[in-house]
């Protein structure tokens, strides 16, 4: 009877099927929200082809909990853990230093990293990702940016064939939780205190009000979807913490409402990138994002407008995107290399502006405040006033048509000498 022959295409399925001997070790770096949820997702569930081996945190002992099996090796070692036989580390602490100590060490050892860590990522991804090359591992951070909602994923692999022209969206979700309450009426100061209670927020709430922790993650987005790399630190976020109540009752009047968006677009091979509050109109689908929800509108060359959206905030949908990561490795799939060039952010935003006012009232304010506009060669909208305030602190708006931001400044900077002015005047970008 002659030899049975086999097809290459049945010679390949079945090296796909192949499954390695045994399944992927685990150590996780850091047992906090998001690394607890991991641990209850591998635990419970029980994916397939990955096994939760080590878990290493400070002061280990108030972290233990009875639901990890009694095979899991509770540590405070980290070297221990970095020289043991674990396959991938999960590194959830968080930070640049010793987080991005411990990465380098498990990618230069040969081991494969997933992180949620966006400032590591933001700073240093493009190295980190080198060297995993370089060493045979692999490095993953579908976690990096926006939780839960796969939008590192969407770009490495549904997205890959367009070219991503612009992109805005809402990062971070302390900032959204914030700016929706009080959209509803509360005061900044009173949502402040109700975030860091549920532990939307920290004690040192900066990194989310000021911008920082939504700039890194633009910038890894940037690096994902523009093919730029930029350093974060080019781009000069604005916080929240200027917005008042007054300010979303005459966005209502605008037909508007205000969120932190992360914009960033490439005109001409210049970039412009920006974070802080700005005017949405209530038609958009950033208006939509409530609470802790995350949004991001990705703008195609070939596709057109791509919308990400869901909880971005928490442990377990954090969680859900780390083990997605982990499940992507235990089964064969690898990041798709995705060439990026270094950029300068250094374009600039042409777009309509608000601009509210605090004044003790006098004759000339609007005269002076138009001049020093036109000068500029800025156009005024609107000028609005609502009744009700004493003459004494006055908040009135100003919207002006679409402007270099360059020459804003420039006018602003002439206004801010009026004698008249309480306060300086709060600018935010209008999202049209």
């Amino acid at each position: 009877m002659p030899d049975e022959k086999v097809s290459p295409a049945a010679t390949k399925i079945t090296a796909q099927e192949a499954r390695p001997e045994r399944p992927l070790r685990i150590a996780l770096f850091g047992f906090g929200t998001v690394g607890s949820s991991v641990a209850k997702i591998l635990v419970e569930s029980k994916p397939d082809g990955l096994e939760l081996a080590h878990i290493f945190n400070r002061d280990v002992a108030r972290k233990r909990v009875d639901w990890v099996p009694a095979s899991v090796n509770w540590t405070e070692d980290a070297d221990a853990v970095l020289a043991s036989d674990a396959d991938v580390v999960v590194e959830l602490a968080g930070g640049l230093d010793p987080a991005g100590d411990w990465v380098r060490r498990a990618l230069e050892a040969g081991k494969s990293v997933v992180t949620a860590n966006k400032k590591l990522i933001a700073y240093h991804g493009v190295e980190l990702e080198r060297l995993a090359a370089a060493q045979g591992g692999h490095l993953k951070y579908g976690a990096a940016v926006a939780g839960g909602i796969p939008v590192i994923p969407g770009l490495e692999q549904g997205l890959a064939g367009d070219r991503i022209l612009r992109m805005e969206g809402i990062l971070n979700g302390t900032c959204n939780f914030i700016l929706s309450r009080m959209e509803e009426g509360a005061e900044y100061a009173a949502v402040l205190a109700t975030a860091q209670a549920k532990g939307y927020a920290e004690a040192d709430p900066t990194e989310d009000v000021g911008g920082f922790d939504a700039r890194a993650k633009l910038a890894i987005l940037m690096r994902l979807a523009m093919r730029v790399v930029v350093d974060p630190e080019e781009i000069v976020p604005k916080p929240i913490t200027a917005v008042a109540a007054v300010d979303f009752s005459y966005a209502r009047d605008l037909g508007c409402t205000i969120r932190q968006v992360a914009r960033a677009e490439e005109t001409g091979g210049v970039v412009a990138a920006t974070v802080g509050p700005m005017l949405v109109d209530l038609r958009s689908p950033l208006a939509w994002s409530r609470g802790t929800e995350n949004m991001v509108i990705l703008t195609g060359h070939y596709g057109g407008d791509v919308v990400f959206s869901g909880h971005g905030a928490g442990g377990h949908p954090t969680a859900v995107a780390v083990v997605s990561d982990l499940l992507a490795l235990a089964h064969g799939s690898r990041r798709v290399a995705i060439p990026s060039v270094p950029a300068r952010v250094g374009a600039e935003f042409e777009v309509p502006h608000y601009i509210r006012f605090l004044v003790a009232d006098r004759p000339g304010i609007v005269a002076e405040i138009t001049g020093a506009l036109a000068r500029e060669r800025i156009n005024i909208r609107a000028i609005v006033q609502k009744p009700g305030y004493p003459a004494s602190a006055l908040p009135f708006v100003v919207t002006v048509e679409p402007c270099k931001s360059s020459a804003l400044k420039r006018a602003l900077a002439s206004i801010g000498k009026m004698d008249c002015l309480l306060e300086q005047p709060l600018d935010l970008q209008m999202l049209e």
